[in-house]
């Protein structure tokens, strides 16, 4: 799955551990999340929407 975190977090102007702060979650946890290692649990994923005041599918696309 690709997302497009990185690009939202910096137009909220936000750094990576904000970001963590703000979904409660570790920074560790965004990098990787970022990097498309990890796909975020559905609490999460509903958290990132609330936090960016956007839908689940406009962060993340599924991989072809």
């Amino acid at each position: 799955m690709q997302n497009t975190l990185p690009q939202r977090r910096q137009e909220f102007g936000w750094s990576q551990q904000r970001l963590a702060e703000e979904l409660g979650v570790s920074r560790q946890t965004v990098i990787s999340i970022e990097k498309d290692r990890y796909d975020p649990s559905l609490p999460v994923a509903f958290r990132l929407a609330a936090v960016f005041r956007c839908r689940i599918e406009d962060l993340f696309v599924p991989d072809e």
